[in-house]
């Protein structure tokens, strides 16, 4: 049994629509599950849901629903977006699914039992916004709050907590033994900054049943139930387990099954997440797991977030960008090719409508698509669609550009990746400016030359569409069958040149990226 490379995005909260932050996080993570199948490494993409908490339950009473009507109505929509996206998941989690709850409460029973909870007392100030207690060092010089907490109450109440801070001396020493487990590096500085200047304060990570009853329940306490951070973090491991991960289960304290005991999955080679939980993912995850006695997880990879406009997304001032419309306007490659192209991992970004379409027209548009149409369009013209015999002028440049992907790939640098690839695109439109296949034609002398010509560019084409592949499947698959091959462009290994024999017959070229009227 080998392990397959698994892959998490950030499971989303329910209390609002999917946005753009959402739909880019979705989209990294399937480029990286589809450049390691491509790689023939069997791998596990799985995303969802965070369905519980106080912010949910107040959505759901907004709408007059229950919270469970509530969340299936949100669970459609998040659904329909990964669909939209072209998303080769997996599997799709909603943490009020049955085969979640039964892991979480297992792995509080465990936890409890080897004396990892205790219960508390607290009063102080609570933040309904973030869900979270505030202490006097959250308060500003003038003794406020910060807006962004919300309303902010006072509050007393019993709770149990679970021992983060006898765990912090460690994590700091296996984030400084292991440089790569959280990355982009400015990420993880910002992690063992948190951690060398800041006491760790104990996980409250349970709330009282009279007061938030829409949670897992406590099994050891019937009333109370589970906070949504040790609720919801626990997604990663709680689908392995429910899958008949050994390690998993083991880890977990879980009696669970599967049909499929087959399927080895944990650790998580990589969880994508956004900057604003990465205290969670970092922090808080790394400790619940060596409490559990789980190996961690090899690598947690960052994201920043997007602006558009300059400007903060906000539904309630307009300044959002809407994926469902986008892609219905300009298809989903487009969508997905502007938001890799525009935003490498880990710092921020910024969408504006303007640049989209000059990436739209430049780059797709007249770039990728100029290319594949006259080549394809040239050697139907010139040579009724025969590809002739195999030529290697533009190999050397294409085989550098392969390497150079893969190694990208490899190591989550997509932003790179596809420049690298673009290089080859640029490069193939100037070889047909310079050799002019055009002139050639018309000169009966010249047709070695013109075959060698068109040779090179189709072969260029079909290597384009294996790489391009992880981004932009729907596209690739249509240059593959453009050019008359069966099947989709997924096996990197025919990313090598000579791949067309001659006398192969392409099919009809289209265009891919259609011209947009201004």
């Amino acid at each position: 049994m080998s392990k397959r490379f698994y892959i998490t995005t950030a499971i989303d909260y329910v209390n609002g629509q999917p946005h753009l932050g959402h739909a880019y996080e979705k989209v990294v993570a399937d480029v990286i599950a589809r450049s390691r199948r491509s790689f023939g490494q069997e791998s596990f993409f799985l995303t969802g849901l965070d369905e519980h908490g106080q912010k949910v339950q107040q959505a759901a009473v907004a709408e007059g629903k229950t919270p469970q009507a509530y969340c299936d109505k949100m669970a459609a929509i998040f659904k329909q977006l990964a669909e939209k996206l072209d998303l080769s998941i997996d599997d799709f989690v909603r943490t009020t699914e049955a085969r979640h709850k039964q892991v979480v409460q297992s792995i509080l029973t465990k936890l409890n039992g080897e004396g990892q909870f205790y219960r508390e007392t607290y009063s102080g100030f609570y933040s309904t916004r973030e869900e979270t207690f505030l202490t006097e060092k959250d308060r500003r010089a003038d003794g406020t709050f910060d807006p962004s907490y919300g309303e902010v109450v006072e509050l007393k109440e019993d709770n149990y907590y679970f021992k983060l801070r006898e765990h912090q001396a460690w994590l700091i020493d296996y984030l400084e033994k292991n440089p790569s487990f959280v990355q982009p590096e400015q990420h993880r500085n910002w992690v063992l900054g948190f951690l060398k200047h800041n006491s760790l304060d104990d996980l409250c990570s349970t709330r009282p049943s009279n007061r938030l009853n829409w949670g897992i329940p406590v099994p050891f306490d019937p009333g109370y139930v589970t906070y949504v951070w040790f609720d919801a973090l626990v997604n990663y491991i709680s689908i392995p387990a429910a899958h008949g991960d050994p390690v998993a289960a083991t880890a977990v304290g879980s009696p669970l099954t599967s049909h499929n005991s087959q399927v080895s999955l944990w650790p998580a080679d990589v969880h994508v997440i956004g900057k604003d939980i990465l205290k969670f993912h970092a922090v808080f995850w790394p400790i619940m797991l060596k409490a559990m006695g789980a190996p961690l997880p090899k690598k947690i990879l960052v994201h920043g977030w997007w602006q558009k406009n300059g400007e903060k997304l906000s539904k309630s001032t307009g300044n959002i960008v809407d994926p469902f419309a986008v892609i219905d306007e300009w298809g989903v490659d487009a969508f997905r090719f502007y938001v890799l192209r525009e935003l490498d991992i880990g710092p921020d970004g910024n969408w504006t409508d303007a640049g989209f379409k000059a990436r739209y027209e430049a780059e797709l548009a007249n770039g990728l698509g100029n290319l594949v149409n006259r080549s394809l369009s040239m050697l139907k013209r010139y040579r009724s669609g025969e590809v002739p015999r195999p030529s290697n002028e533009l190999a050397t440049e294409a085989e550098k550009v392969i390497s150079e992907t893969r190694s990208l790939f490899e190591h989550y640098e997509l932003q790179k990746a596809l420049l690298s690839i673009w290089s080859l695109v640029t490069r193939a439109n100037q070889y047909v400016d310079q050799t002019a296949p055009f002139k050639l034609a018309k000169d009966p002398a010249q047709a070695a030359r013109l075959d060698e010509v068109l040779y090179n560019l189709v072969e260029v084409c079909r290597i384009l569409a294996v790489l391009l592949w992880p981004f932009l499947p729907g596209t690739a698959s249509k240059i593959y069958s453009q050019l008359g091959l069966a099947g989709a462009p997924d096996k990197f290994a025919a990313a090598r040149w000579g791949g067309l024999p001659a006398g192969h017959k392409i099919g009809s070229p289209a265009a891919l990226f259609p011209k947009k009227e201004t």
